[in-house]
């Protein structure tokens, strides 16, 4: 596997471009990584009978997804995903893939159909729109990770942006948190938004690749008044605990990220395949758990965490991969898996992001090109795999 940092990222999926252009109990008393590799470590049998097919089917025994929607080349790269105050799924599409498309936030209604939700504003820095990461305010507004660093930028010009609702519609997008350089990831608890930053230095240096999680108070998130972070993250309140990745060959640091319902907050850090719980104590000082680490986990990417149950959903890109995790235990169950494919029926085709809704997880297959010897191509499409019986 090839050595991959940000700088290699943003020049692959800038590749991309120029080639393809024409949505939950503590985890109390989780077990180390040792404790997790030591008791959940496939067998060699249990290995071969849960490793994809090499030519793209579903592994004998996991759920084989369908589709949930085809979508047009006008949005040809989906990734993040939340649900609004109706029940709809709002999808983010950057189209990192083919930006000869405008960027734009796309409606999968209850019965599956696709509609046109909100069309991103550019950038004035980059003249690009790069949403990734959305997730909904108990103000009822929409925050959007501008990841403006996979869109090709540099520097710190990635933001948090600010729609608006009224009356359930979206009426204005506008910037309230600048200076981020990877935005990531976007969720909330209580009246606060929460943010990660899969980068903290815009240039890293040779040591562990540092990465953290930003939260913000919605009464600070002012479109006139925009924050503008602290370079690096160092002495900024806003940072309220950082990660280091080891993994040289994907320095990519925290991305998904979700919250149980009594505010324990799980990140994915992508490189080290590690799911972490962190909890954070009357002062806001936090502590970290690794809950899962590694195999049959590949990486962590997107994440949303059952509010019902407390099982976390993982998005595997480099596995392409949907895992379900019990932070009580844990435990690893992989979900979906398929080798490489086209996508075509809603199979797994390097999947970014996940979503929880009636008893169904989505799956958003972001389907970078040239990532871990991706190809993009047709079909564009987001998967549906039903959380009912397990088939045989």
């Amino acid at each position: 596997m090839r050595s991959l940092n940000f700088h290699v990222l943003t020049a692959l999926v800038l590749t991309s471009c120029l080639l393809t252009a024409g949505c939950q109990p503590a985890a109390n008393d989780a077990p180390s990584a040792g404790d997790v590799a030591a008791n959940d470590a496939p067998s060699a049998d249990d290995a071969a009978a849960n490793d994809a097919t090499g030519d793209g089917d579903a592994a004998a025994g996991l759920k084989t997804p369908t589709i949930a929607v085809n979508l047009p080349v006008e949005h040809n790269t989906p990734d993040g995903m939340a649900v609004d105050a109706d029940g709809n799924i709002i999808l983010s599409c950057p189209n990192f893939n083919d930006p000869t498309h405008p960027a734009w936030l796309m409606k999968i209604t209850a019965d599956d159909k696709l509609e046109p939700y909100f069309e991103m504003p550019l950038s004035p820095e980059t003249d690009r729109a790069c949403p990734l990461g959305i997730g909904f305010g108990s103000d009822g507004n929409l925050y959007i990770a501008d990841c403006q660093a996979l869109g090709g930028a540099t520097g710190t010009t990635s933001r948090l942006l600010k729609l608006t609702i009224e009356d359930g519609k979206p009426v204005k997008c506008e910037p309230v948190v600048n200076g981020f350089v990877m935005s990531n990831a976007v969720a909330a608890l209580g009246d606060d938004i929460y943010v990660t930053e899969t980068q903290l230095e815009a240039e890293p240096g040779e040591g562990p690749l540092a990465s953290g999680v930003y939260k913000f108070s919605l009464a600070e998130l002012d479109p006139a008044n925009p924050i503008t972070l602290v370079k690096g993250g160092e002495d900024d309140p806003h940072l309220v605990v950082k990660f280091e990745t080891e993994n040289k060959e994907w320095a990519v640091g925290a991305n998904g990220l979700g919250f149980a319902p009594d505010g324990t907050m799980y990140v994915g850090n992508f490189g080290d395949a590690q799911l972490i719980a962190v909890t954070f104590d009357a002062d806001g000082k936090p502590t970290q758990k690794i809950v899962a680490e590694g195999d049959p986990i590949k990486c962590v990417d997107g994440l949303k965490v059952d509010a019902e149950t407390g099982l976390v959903y993982i998005a595997d890109f480099l596995g392409n991969a949907v895992h379900e995790v019990d932070p009580a235990t844990g435990k690893v169950t992989v979900i979906a898996q398929n080798g490489p494919t086209d996508g075509a029926g809603g199979l797994l085709d390097k999947c970014s992001e996940v979503c929880l809704r009636d008893g169904k997880i989505y799956v958003a297959n972001i389907d970078l090109h040239e990532l871990d010897d991706n190809v993009y191509d047709e079909p564009y499409t987001v998967s549906v795999i039903d959380l009912g019986e397990a088939e045989e």
